[in-house]
């Protein structure tokens, strides 16, 4: 097993997160507008992740950042919702469980904090994930929860914790 872990964010992951999402969305064809790749925040995540009640994990593979993703409160959800965000791997560490690590963390820190949902938004380019959603229970919706800005995103699902 290689040397995996996951942590809380720090004000120097910025950069390399940044371009791990950004790749990868670039990657799968979904560097797109309304989306996270032109997010003014994915430049400065440890930032925005320091709104109550939000977190964001990092994967790392030997010490080297490998993706995460991140709780966070969005606004206009639902005061038992929280959002399941920025979930994204480098293509080299995907494949060694760190999504399903990372997803789960997220989970455990949601129910810990007494969110009853977890919603998410995404894009039918990022199919895989959207298989790994619904293996967690997340079913999909009609139509989008809450007010993201996100509006290149055209798939919502959500989760009973």
């Amino acid at each position: 097993m290689e040397d995996i872990s996951i942590r809380v964010i720090l004000p120097s992951d910025n950069a390399a997160l940044a371009a791990i999402i950004r790749s990868s969305l670039a990657e799968f064809g979904a560097n797109h507008p309304g989306t996270v790749y032109y997010d003014e925040t994915t430049d400065n995540l440890y930032q925005l992740f320091q709104k109550q009640n939000s977190i964001y994990f990092v994967a790392t593979v030997q010490d080297e950042i490998a993706g995460g993703g991140g709780i966070f409160l969005s606004d206009g959800l639902p005061e038992d919702t929280c959002e399941l965000v920025k979930m994204y791997l480098k293509k080299t560490a995907r494949g060694l469980g760190l999504g399903k690590s990372l997803i789960e963390k997220c989970l455990e820190f949601a129910k810990e904090i007494g969110f009853k949902k977890v919603y998410i938004e995404s894009m039918p380019e990022l199919k895989k994930a959207l298989g790994i959603y619904e293996k967690f229970g997340f079913k999909y919706l009609n139509s989008p929860m809450g007010n993201t800005g996100h509006f290149g995103c055209d798939i919502w699902m959500l989760k009973e914790l």
